[in-house]
């Protein structure tokens, strides 16, 4: 709802909006050392994080990762390769270099982050230049006790909901099971198919189990759902030439049957797949806490035992 991101915008300073109306803060963008790295980012004063500000002494360090520079087949060459000329703000052949925010300023032939200075040019760890996009399923379903009844929270009273949860083995953060939308994939696919391989493991399933599987996912997927958000993510990845957008679905099993049936199974990224109460409590990797605190609003369910403050516009 507008009117709760709006309540938040409040709450933190403003450099961008993204088509919800929430204005964005660099804080995770800023995380240095560059993770996976000893690269330390230029320091970015608070105030000086907007383009809009003139700052004629910016000196950000330039960094891509070997893994990016090797050139495997998710990621861009270098800028000034030959023939290398990327469309920038348009679909190009299978590429989606499109923003999810709307059009990005491209300088000297290197799109420009849209949410500000980060301390490090390049492209880090990410293989586009540009938006990189990714695609989060938030797969929910209702804390129920033994008897199969909902369990509510003793301050709000409000039901608990839950939602799958994989612990990262790049950083050991909590996450949502997501990533990389693929070259012309569709999101819905893409969905499916990191749930398939981060929360169930499903690239070392047989045949058998995986037919299994795809039948249970399909029915999991097609269920009733809601796009979260559809924007800039703030991601220790992101550089000034390179930033990660997303795409976040939350897919509701409202009687806890079908995800029942579902073996949860860390695998690919995950080091470890669980169900997860959900509160304010919980520490998540990049702003994934956020879109899990706007699906809680969605469904009316316990998020914290602080009384919200009122906010009207």
């Amino acid at each position: 709802s507008n009117a709760s991101a709006n309540c938040w915008s409040h709450l933190h300073p403003v450099n961008m909006f993204n088509s919800y109306n929430v204005k964005f803060y660099h804080s995770k963008a800023l995380t240095s050392p560059y993770p996976g790295s000893h690269v330390e980012r230029s320091q970015v004063p608070e105030d000086k994080v907007g383009w809009l500000t003139e700052w004629e002494d910016y000196n950000p360090v330039e960094y891509t990762a070997k893994s990016v520079l090797a050139g495997p087949s998710w990621a861009d060459p270098q800028i000034n390769d030959k023939g290398f000329s990327p469309k920038f703000n348009e679909r190009d052949e299978e590429v989606e270099r499109k923003s999810l925010n709307g059009f990005y300023v491209v300088e000297n032939g290197r799109p420009r982050n849209p949410a500000g200075r980060t301390g490090l040019t390049g492209r880090g760890l990410l293989g586009r230049w540009g938006p990189n996009h990714a695609a989060d399923p938030v797969v929910t379903r209702w804390k129920r006790d033994g008897s199969g009844k909902k369990v509510t929270h003793p301050v709000t009273g409000k039901s608990i909901l839950q939602f799958v949860a994989i612990k990262r083995r790049d950083c050991g953060e909590w996450a949502i099971p997501g990533g990389m939308v693929d070259p012309g994939e569709k999101i819905s696919t893409t969905l499916r198919r990191e749930f398939g391989e981060e929360a169930l493991n499903s690239l070392q399933k047989s045949p058998e189990e995986k037919a299994k599987l795809e039948k249970q996912l399909h029915e999991l997927f097609s269920q009733e759902h809601f796009v979260v958000y559809r924007g800039y993510v703030d991601d220790p990845r992101n550089t000034d030439n390179a930033w990660m957008e997303t795409e976040a679905v939350n897919y509701h099993d409202e009687t806890g049957e079908t995800m029942d049936n579902l073996p949860l199974e860390a695998g690919d990224d995950a080091g470890v797949v669980k169900w997860v109460d959900i509160s304010e409590k919980l520490e998540l990797y990049a702003n994934h806490s956020y879109f899990i605190k706007l699906v809680t609003e969605k469904r009316g369910a316990h998020w914290s035992e602080d009384p919200e403050p009122e906010c009207h516009e």
